[in-house]
């Protein structure tokens, strides 16, 4: 209940804004205190260094209780730091969410209808909003009760890549027994459980890719 006030607290400050893509806009990340240079703001193909929005992460991290790395190293493998980027299955933004699952979860968390829009997710203080909103509900249902937080933030990587419920199924059908069985490995030994038994040749590459990118953040 506590995660769903704090959801619904942002986003429903985040529908505030009159013009969600402007400096103006009100949010929890409280845009006006962090304005951008226009010249920096991404065109379609153009890479972003993710220090351009490090404060928007810290800002939104801070407030989820989500770590700020993990969402720096997804929003480097996703897009490269290229808010317009947008993906051959709709994927939108830095962090490329897909309307139409995470933002549609998200939105459901905090009891609004519909989906965020594909302009809202091409903001980038909504969209890395969003998409750290949607790492806390992962981990505080589907991936709930996974103990080492090692674990768990691999967990959260394919989840947040492939779904938690592929993930969870790998290990059994009933997620209590899954959580059970995730909780007597070692965080090595469950990337290797992922590597074998995952149903999607990406899943390990992505988590791969995202591990790599935070350690070196």
């Amino acid at each position: 209940m506590k995660s769903k006030l704090l959801l619904l607290t942002v986003l429903t400050l985040s529908a505030c804004s009159q013009h969600p893509t402007q400096t103006t806009e009100t949010s929890s990340v409280q845009s006006s205190k962090f304005l951008l240079d226009p010249q920096s703001i991404a065109k379609p193909g153009k890479v972003i260094t993710n220090d351009h929005w490090s404060r928007y992460t810290q800002d939104a991290a801070s407030h989820y209780g989500v770590d700020p790395k993990l969402v720096s190293a997804i929003i480097s493998v996703e897009s490269g730091g290229n808010p317009k980027v947008v993906s051959h299955s709709n994927a939108i933004g830095l962090m490329q969410i897909k309307a139409s699952t995470a933002g549609r979860a998200v939105y459901q968390a905090t009891g609004r209808r519909g989906q965020p829009s594909g302009h809202e997710l091409k903001d980038p203080a909504k969209n890395i909003q969003i998409g750290t909103a949607y790492l806390k509900l992962l981990q505080e249902n589907e991936l709930s009760g996974i103990k080492n937080p090692v674990t768990l933030r691999y967990a959260t990587i394919v989840s947040y890549a492939n779904g938690a419920g592929a993930l969870m199924r790998i290990f059994s059908s009933s997620r209590e027994r899954a959580i059970a069985k995730i909780n007597h490995m070692t965080p090595e030994q469950f990337i290797s459980y992922v590597q074998r038994e995952h149903p999607a040749a990406q899943a390990p590459r992505y988590l791969r890719k995202v591990t790599e990118a935070y350690q070196d953040s």
